[in-house]
Order: structure tokens, then C-alpha cells, then sequence
């Protein structure tokens, strides 16, 4: 058995006026070459937020974000136009993917606010990537990072002109549907334009 103990009193400690806070790992000013994270763990901090203050709406990029409200009332917004106020007993998590923003305030004027706000580096990196046929949900159980309950892919990709690719099936007797966003492709001897769409099946792969 192997072990690491982080005492509290060795955290780093920022007193911001509005915002005191402490970092178990290398966090903005705070930097420990011994302490940078803990496996996937990259972010542990642990917030106190002044009443009505928080942080404004700033990215985030590649990181599942969870948000653990100790005391008072943690409000959160973001840039797909989610809102949300949660309390000690609720959690809050977020993947943020290939980026967004998103903000997170005392939502009490009298009350401080004490939450822990948790990265976590994800298993699966960015998905859409040039050149490249990207699958981002599959059945349960899969690889992708969602989900659903049938036997459905949903895959995604931007191509270089002349660029040849192979879908190949996921499973036998399933077909597959392809749907053009932009642009032109040729999809088995068939021209397809924007917004045009073709159903294959019966068949182990499509060119």
C-alpha cells in the first residue's frame, strides 16, 4: 500500500477579500511541483465567497467540473444557457468538452457561501478532430462520452477536399445515416450536397 497525506495548513492560500481560498494542488498563483494532482484529480479547492460575489462567466476546457456546496446557496450560470442555484445535499457536475463558460456566484446577500469546486481530468479527449470520422455517442457502456438505450452511434467529422473515409458498421444487420452539414461528398457513387441525407444498409462498410 502506497499513500500521500496533504495536511490542511499545507494548502496554498489566496485571501482575495470577497473570495478566501485554499488549493490542495497547483492551482492559478499557487504552484507545488509535488502537488499538481492526484491521478485524473487535477483541482481541489476549497471556497469562501463573500455575500452577492462570485466569479464571472470564464472558460473552462476539457474538464469534468463538479461543485460541492458546503454553506449557503451556489449559483450557477453558463454559456449554453443553463441556470441553476444548489445547497449542501446537492452536487453539481459539468463537462465542459471542447470548451465553454460559464459563472458562479453567492446567491445570498446576507450569507457567506463555503463550496468546493473539484476537476477532473476526463478519459476522453476532444472529439472532433479535422480529417478524423468521431463517434461522441454510442449505446450504454460505450467509449463515447454520452449515451443512449438502443443500438444508435452518432458520429461527426470535417473533411479536406478529395478526402476518402470508411464508416464501418458497429454492429451487423444495422445501417447508417449520413447527413451533410456543409459542403459536398461523395457517398457510394451518389453526389450529396448540404442538408442532403442517405440511408445504407445491408452492407459491412460505406465509402
Amino acid at each position: 500500500m502506497k499513500f500521500i497525506v496533504d495536511k490542511a495548513e499545507t494548502r496554498g492560500y489566496f485571501d482575495h477579500g470577497w473570495l478566501k481560498t485554499f488549493h490542495t494542488f497547483s492551482f492559478a498563483d499557487y504552484y507545488n511541483p509535488q502537488r499538481v494532482h492526484f491521478g485524473a484529480l487535477r483541482v481541489l479547492n476549497d471556497d469562501t465567497v463573500a455575500p452577492g460575489k462570485g466569479f464571472g462567466m470564464h472558460p473552462h476546457n476539457n474538464m469534468e467540473v463538479v461543485s460541492i456546496p458546503l454553506q449557503g446557496y451556489l449559483r450557477h450560470g453558463d454559456s449554453v444557457k443553463n441556470e441553476s442555484t444548489i445547497t449542501p445535499g446537492e452536487i453539481q457536475v459539468m463537462s465542459t468538452g471542447a470548451g465553454m463558460f460559464h459563472s458562479e456566484y453567492n446567491a445570498s446577500m446576507s450569507e457567506v457561501l463555503k463550496f468546493l469546486q473539484i476537476w477532473i481530468v476526463p478519459n476522453i479527449r476532444p472529439l472532433l478532430k479535422h480529417n478524423e470520422l468521431c463517434t461522441f455517442i454510442s449505446p450504454e457502456g460505450g467509449k463515447a462520452p454520452a449515451h443512449l438505450l438502443q443500438d444508435a452511434w452518432f458520429s461527426m467529422g470535417t473533411f479536406d477536399a478529395g478526402r476518402h473515409v470508411t464508416y464501418r458498421m458497429n454492429k451487423k444487420n444495422t445501417g447508417v445515416y449520413i447527413f451533410v452539414l456543409e459542403g459536398n461528398i461523395d457517398v457510394q457513387g451518389k453526389t450529396l450536397s448540404r442538408r442532403d441525407g442517405i440511408g445504407v444498409w445491408d452492407v459491412e462498410q460505406v465509402e
